[in-house]
């Protein structure tokens, strides 16, 4: 008795090679051929990273001014918006690496982007909360705020972390104020808080208070000093509130991570950078802005962890020099031919069919294996 074993066919050299090119080929053909298209809303996006750089120009300028040197050591890209290491108004540590890349105009079209995908219309009102760790953010949110055409509601904190705007007679609230009387943004915060921990300044040296509170009386703005953190947040809820009157707020707008706007340590651990819709459950049970607005189903944007979020926008995570304009994934992005696409897939798969039909099997005989006995 015999029995047989099946032997596919094997390709030729040639065949395999001719395989091998036609896919490199058609590889090189698509990526060669895939351009660029923009984004939605690019009108507005490179309108507002316009306005943002022209409003950071206008910040470096004034800051030279006041006699505040530029380390490039230390702002490599000369922004002007990176502070220094320790200063009477500086108020926790924070990461240099994370002040530089946020110093970039461009964040106000990713900040358009999240505006846009919150639904928010031309005259619509904003509630925001000001950081005075990040300025480059605060402009990007003004920008993108004014370019959309909306009325914003602003509750600053003063003080900064390490590197933000924590020059004691150029904090945010000045920066700000800058912008408004050069014509720049429309609009300015309506109160300010002393930031820090809490939001109280817990913990800053009598020097440290006393900076933040003629920086605050400088600028005119009403202050926001409670007597414990549910009432620091109940104070800015009643702010807001009270200013937009019978308006609804369409949308709330947070940058860093301050604990009235967030919440406590395990607050600052549930809400990742971006758009919120609905207050997640394992937040129900934490007080701040953030979840009293997700609360009432208004949309949070929450603007943190801005090393990752470059990195989703295409935006530069080691700035060097000055950002461009309209440069990143946020604006545009690569779109392939799809033609070309479907022609390679079809080349490929034809060969694949003329192999198949070439390929035989072959049918050898084998000797059995003679059995126990026999």
């Amino acid at each position: 008795m015999k029995s047989v074993y099946w032997q596919p066919h094997r390709a030729s050299r040639p065949a395999l090679v001719g395989m091998a090119l036609l896919s490199i080929g058609g590889l090189l053909l698509v990526e060669s051929h895939r351009r660029r298209v923009p984004e939605r809303y690019y009108e507005e996006k490179v309108a507002a990273a316009r306005l943002a750089a022209d409003c950071m120009e206008t910040i470096k300028q004034r800051r030279m001014a006041l006699g505040y040197a530029i380390d490039p050591a230390i702002d490599p890209a000369e922004t002007g918006l990176i502070g220094a290491a320790m200063t009477p108004a500086t108020s926790t540590a924070g990461r240099l690496a994370a002040k530089r890349i946020s110093a970039n105009p461009n964040f106000a079209a990713v900040v358009v982007a999240l505006l846009k995908r919150a639904g928010v219309q031309p005259g619509d009102t904003v509630a925001i909360g000001y950081s005075g760790s990040f300025p480059g953010l605060n402009i990007a949110v003004e920008a993108a705020v004014q370019t959309l055409d909306l009325e914003p509601i602003g509750i600053s904190s003063a003080a900064a972390s390490q590197w933000g705007a924590n020059l004691p007679n150029f904090l945010w609230l000045d920066m700000e104020r800058t912008l408004a009387d050069e014509g720049k943004i429309r609009f300015r915060s309506r109160a300010a808080s002393l930031g820090g921990v809490e939001d109280r300044g817990l913990g800053m040296s009598e020097e440290t208070q006393q900076t933040l509170r003629k920086g605050i009386a400088r600028n005119g703005l009403a202050t926001i000093e409670a007597g414990n953190f549910t009432q620091s947040v109940d104070e800015r809820m009643q702010l807001y509130h009270d200013q937009a009157g019978i308006k609804p707020i369409k949308c709330y707008i947070n940058i860093g991570g301050g604990a009235t706007s967030v919440g406590k340590s395990l607050g600052k651990k549930q809400f990742h950078s971006g758009l919120h819709r609905w207050l997640p459950k394992r937040a129900r049970n934490i007080d701040s802005v953030m979840t009293r607005f997700l609360a009432a189903g208004v949309p949070v944007i929450h603007l943190i962890r801005v090393t990752a979020m470059a990195s989703r926008y295409g935006l530069e995570t080691e700035p060097r020099s000055p950002a461009v304009v309209g440069e990143g994934e946020v604006f545009e992005r690569y779109q392939y031919n799809g033609w070309y696409a479907v022609a390679t897939l079809a080349g490929i798969l034809a060969m694949l069919g003329v192999l198949n039909r070439r390929a035989g099997v072959a049918c050898e005989p084998m000797p059995s294996t003679p059995r126990l006995g026999q």
